[in-house]
């Protein structure tokens, strides 16, 4: 069995849903905040993944070839602190979760964790606590600075993944400075250009066709093309100037349409599926590869 902390309800509600469809593996789901877990009562437990969020790390990790019951921890702790977004409260926020969740890491000693933050300025400090503490707890951490661009779609998304392995300490795995594999510049992560390829004109998009508000548009200022996951995406003309992909053969969500905003809210806070499907297979791959002597 397996267990999912998410204090949203109505995330936690998606969560029991995508669970009983069989999309994510199953598992118990706990809404309360992660201060309030403790160590022992995740006894029994093979997959831990906490601020689930709509179960992107489980459906992931399956995608990747991870088994349900191959033991694993995961987590995305809040962004708000450290997004240039936010309020730059940084470690003070009360939704810098991370000591909460190193603890129970500490106390239940995962053979492997993966997590996820936002890649600005202040998250690279953030890392920095991270790998530290993970370190001290026995683990061999290393950190990517990834990009969903990277994985063909339409946008940028920058984000920190990080991997701790138990079976590794005292391994040199990267640790230090952390690896960046899409050469984005600090300026590129701002807000302003988190969605930069909605802002750009390019080529046409190969016959695809593309969505406005009264249905087909013909405007020819389109964004470049996208590939793989993304690649058969229709495109959205949007009220403020921009493209924006979606789902080809669907229309997006109307103002009054039920579940509007928490659809909306579940989606902007989760991780991009295949990028952590990549970052995961890496894993995989290379500590199939690993031995103890390296």
């Amino acid at each position: 069995m397996n267990y999912y902390n998410e204090n949203d309800p109505k995330a936690a509600a998606w969560l029991r849903e995508l669970i009983k469809s069989g999309h994510i593996a199953d598992g118990d789901v706990d809404e309360r905040s992660i201060e309030d877990v403790t160590p022992n009562e995740l006894t029994g437990y093979t997959q831990c993944h906490f601020f689930a969020g709509i179960g992107v790390w489980s459906y992931a990790l399956r995608q990747a070839g991870w088994p349900d019951d191959r033991p694993v921890w995961t987590g995305s702790c809040p962004c708000q602190p450290f997004s240039a977004a936010g309020k730059g409260k940084g470690f003070t926020d009360e939704r810098h979760l991370w000591p909460a969740w190193h603890h129970l890491i500490r106390q239940c000693q995962p053979p492997v964790v993966f997590g996820e933050q936002v890649a600005s300025k202040d998250g690279l400090a953030w890392i920095d606590l991270v790998q530290a503490d993970l370190e001290g707890a026995g683990y061999a951490a290393a950190a990517f600075d990834l990009c969903a661009a990277g994985v063909g779609a339409p946008h940028i998304r920058q984000r920190l993944y990080f991997v701790a392995d138990a079976d590794r300490s005292g391994a040199e795995c990267g640790t230090g400075d952390v690896a960046e594999t899409c050469g984005i510049s600090e300026a590129q992560r701002q807000p302003e250009h988190d969605a930069d390829v909605s802002k750009r004109s390019g080529p046409d998009h190969g016959g695809r066709r593309t969505l406005c508000g009264n249905g087909v548009s013909d405007n020819t200022a389109r964004t470049g093309p996208t590939n793989g996951h993304w690649g058969d995406a229709d495109w959205l003309y949007c009220t403020d100037g921009k493209w924006r992909p979606v789902e080809p053969g669907t229309f997006p969500l109307a103002h009054g349409s039920p579940a509007r905003v928490g659809r909306l809210r579940g989606y902007g806070n989760a991780i991009v599926a295949p990028v952590a499907q990549a970052f995961i297979e890496s894993y995989m791959e290379e500590n199939a590869a690993w031995t103890p002597s390296q």
